[in-house]
């Protein structure tokens, strides 16, 4: 009887379901036994439906209640679609459902109160819908809960039926219209890692919330500064909080030395004081940091020296679009794992470090519109040692006070494939003929400079090439007729 009592039940499902481009549900028929219908598992004993997957088929229609039917349920997947409605209360009728994934969907009005009836319950998704009302009392009594993921839809209210949760390790509330304060209760959320709010941050997130590992609240519209009492979250590993409008300084975060990742770019932070970067000092002791973004903001002072000792396995630095003034500090060289440094668009002055050719993971350099020059104008500005970083992909240092001479070890760097720029600059004399090395390489801009002599016939050596700028320059003689054998050029200007 139990058997029958599925199979009906699907097709009731079935019913329910208006668009089926995909065609999924055109083995659900009589021709073979429902166990063996596309998206449904059964267990070997019973034969009953244990797991129903639907997730990301394009179907649109609405949840049938006979889903609560389906009494072996464990797992039912249904996310990518469109699927509107409500989430009917029948679903509580499925005690050993442990997997409810229904996000990306058009569901809406409220969270059913039955839900607090599946018991096994460990992870809810319903992200990415439009649920509306608060988040039911009732849902605290689910104990094996470790998963909720809520965000991006209109809820509000409290959020004090997730501090019963003693199971809670992730919970997403961002992107919705909840109270902002912590509820009483919420530091008890002892296996809690990861957090993810909407609304403004507390002034006491990091003594509510001690045991967090990573806490993300990028793309969101807070306000306000970064709260002093995240120091106190000594076991956060990731701190995302950019893509806001957050204001003020950054707080010391010495004790923070578990971090790998920091990004709080795109905000309003700094205040143009000569100690707006101070926080880097703080980071020293984040032996394992690997990614640090602290571009588009209002920092206004001078890189730290101490910028040199921060971890060797940071992979990317980020300090563009700020009002970053003065030298690079030579320390930036120690930093031996990068991989991208990202320096454009400030107002940095003076040479590019001569050892920077010992960055040899560097696959992309950054350093375009800043007022870069020096002192020595016979050697010229670019150091040579950039040859030596054998990984460059791109290099971007356009738009700076650069004069001198281009170094044939820069553009012998083979491994460049994407970017080379050094355009709206002072450089002088002859384009190395070992431009010819850039064998792979897709875009190259020396134009508006002061270059002069030949064009080096060995650029027809540069088969990737697409775009080649060279205007602008005093070079003389005669348009290379190699330039009509770049198979791949597509734009090109003398």
């Amino acid at each position: 009887m139990g058997n029958e009592t599925d199979r009906l039940s699907l097709l009731a499902i079935k019913a329910k379901i208006v668009e089926d481009p995909l065609h999924v549900l055109s083995s659900w028929n009589d021709s073979i036994h429902f166990c063996q219908w596309q998206g449904v598992t059964c267990g070997r004993r019973h034969q009953r439906v244990t797991a129903l997957d639907l997730q990301s088929r394009e179907l649109v229609g609405s949840i049938s209640p006979h889903l609560g039917n389906l009494s072996f349920l464990r797992e039912l997947l249904r996310q990518n679609n469109s699927f509107g409605n409500e989430i009917p209360p029948e679903i509580g009728r499925l005690p050993r459902l442990q997997i409810l994934q229904l996000s990306k969907n058009l569901i809406g009005d409220q969270i059913p109160i039955n839900i607090s009836r599946c018991a096994n319950l460990i992870y809810i998704n319903f992200s990415h819908n439009g649920l509306v009302g608060e988040v039911p009392v009732e849902l605290g009594s689910l104990s094996k809960l470790a998963i909720v993921n809520i965000e991006a839809n209109n809820l509000r209210g409290s959020i004090s039926p997730f501090t019963n949760l003693s199971s809670l390790r992730n919970l997403f509330l961002d992107r919705n219209y909840f109270d902002d304060s912590f509820p009483d209760g919420f530091d008890q959320l002892k296996k809690l890692q990861i957090l993810a709010l909407g609304g403004s941050l507390p002034w006491d997130l990091g003594i509510t919330l001690p045991n967090l590992e990573l806490f993300g609240i990028a793309g969101n519209q807070f306000t306000g500064s970064i709260p002093v009492s995240i120091s106190n979250t000594s076991k956060l590993h990731e701190l995302e909080l950019d893509q806001n409008n957050l204001t003020r300084k950054v707080p010391n975060l010495a004790r923070l030395q578990n971090l790998k990742w920091l990004t709080i770019g795109d905000n309003q932070l700094g205040c143009g004081e000569a100690d707006d970067l101070n926080f880097i000092y703080s980071l020293i002791n984040a032996t394992n940091l690997q990614y640090l973004n602290v571009g588009l903001n209002n920092f206004g002072c001078k890189i730290p020296e101490s910028i040199g000792n921060l971890s060797s396995n940071l992979q990317l630095l980020s300090l563009d679009n700020n009002q970053i003034f003065g030298s690079i500090p030579p320390g930036i060289v120690n930093l031996v794992g990068l991989q991208s440094l990202y320096m454009q668009v400030n107002q940095l002055t003076g040479t590019i470090p001569s050892g920077i050719g010992k960055l040899q993971n560097l696959d992309e350099l950054n350093l375009l519109n800043n007022l870069l020059s020096g002192l020595n104008n016979f050697q010229g500005n670019i150091p040579p040692s950039l040859g030596n970083c054998s990984n460059l992909q791109k290099l971007l240092l356009s738009q700076n006070n650069l004069n001198g001479t281009i170094p044939k070890q820069v553009v012998s760097i083979s491994s460049l494939s994407i970017y080379l720029d050094l355009s709206q600059n002072q450089l002088s004399g002859s384009l190395p003929m070992e431009v010819a090395k850039l064998i792979n390489l897709g875009y190259l801009d020396v134009s508006k400079n002061l270059l002069s002599g030949e064009i080096p016939s060995t650029l027809g050596s540069c088969t990737s090439l697409e775009t080649l700028r060279l205007g602008n320059n005093f070079f003389n003689g005669t348009i290379p007729s190699f330039l009509s054998f770049l198979r791949g050029l597509a734009s090109w200007i003398l």
